[in-house]
């Protein structure tokens, strides 16, 4: 019942012009359906994003969004820190196993303990990707339920489908601007500069490989952080690594 809820709902087609309590009333029933108590479907804080419209949809169990902000989690939170390691759904365990001897460990226990005590005893992830990175997450939880991967895979295209959906029906501006592809022009000896500023490179031992001086390098960086629209060297990189111009 709870997968042909899924299949029904990434078959409608969107026109474009869907109106938002409809699309998040769709979500819920495909969550309920699928047996999962609880839902919520964000945006990545970020420029594009306005503080008080991060969340698009969904909520989590009464008192637990104070108890997370009280006891401080978020700096330590496991399921949300793996954001930066996986392109794909993942269930809450797995990266309690990846962070085993984080030295935060006992309070990444203690979270869990917590989340458990107001009905959260497991969920899974969705982290949605745009041209420019991370820009959503949905979350669903409540009793322990196994997806399979193809269950996990489809449950990936409806986290993009309503993620994107949402966005057009309540922010037509940002949803323009995060969607539309990034055309980055650089000619060949930039390229070069940012490959070797990716591996940690300064303006004098670029400027040695290159055959430059670090004046020179320092002027196509310049032109590099202008075009990247980037505030430092840290960030040209973090830009670059997100667009897949360099790995």
């Amino acid at each position: 019942m709870g997968m042909n809820a899924v299949l029904q709902f990434l078959e409608n087609e969107s026109n474009g012009a869907a109106d938002a309590d409809a699309i998040r009333a769709q979500l819920g029933d495909v969550v309920r359906k699928l047996g999962f108590d609880f839902f919520t479907l964000v945006r990545q804080p970020g420029p594009e994003s306005d503080a008080e419209k991060i969340m698009l949809a969904g909520q989590w169990p009464k008192g637990w969004p104070e108890i997370y902000v009280k006891r401080k989690y978020a700096a330590i939170d496991p399921i949300v820190r793996y954001l930066g390691h996986s392109q794909r759904g993942y269930r809450w365990r797995e990266p309690l196993q990846v962070f085993q001897d984080d030295p935060h460990r006992k309070r990444m226990e203690r979270m869990m303990v917590d989340a458990r005590r107001h009905g959260l005893e497991d969920g899974y992830v969705f982290p949605i990707h745009g041209r420019r990175g991370l820009v959503g997450v949905l979350a669903v939880a409540g009793q322990e339920i196994d997806l399979s991967p193809s269950q996990m895979a489809l449950m990936d295209a409806v986290a993009k489908k309503v993620f994107w959906e949402l966005l057009e029906a309540l922010d037509p501006g940002a949803y323009e601007r995060i969607s539309k592809p990034v055309v980055v022009q650089l000619t060949r000896r930039e390229m070069e500069t940012l490959e070797y500023l990716g591996y940690g490179m300064t303006s004098n031992e670029m400027g040695a490989t290159l055959g430059l001086s670090a004046h020179t390098v320092d002027w196509y960086m310049n032109g590099i952080q202008e075009k990247l629209h980037a505030k430092n060297r840290h960030h040209v990189v973090a830009i670059a690594f997100r667009l897949g111009l360099i790995s």
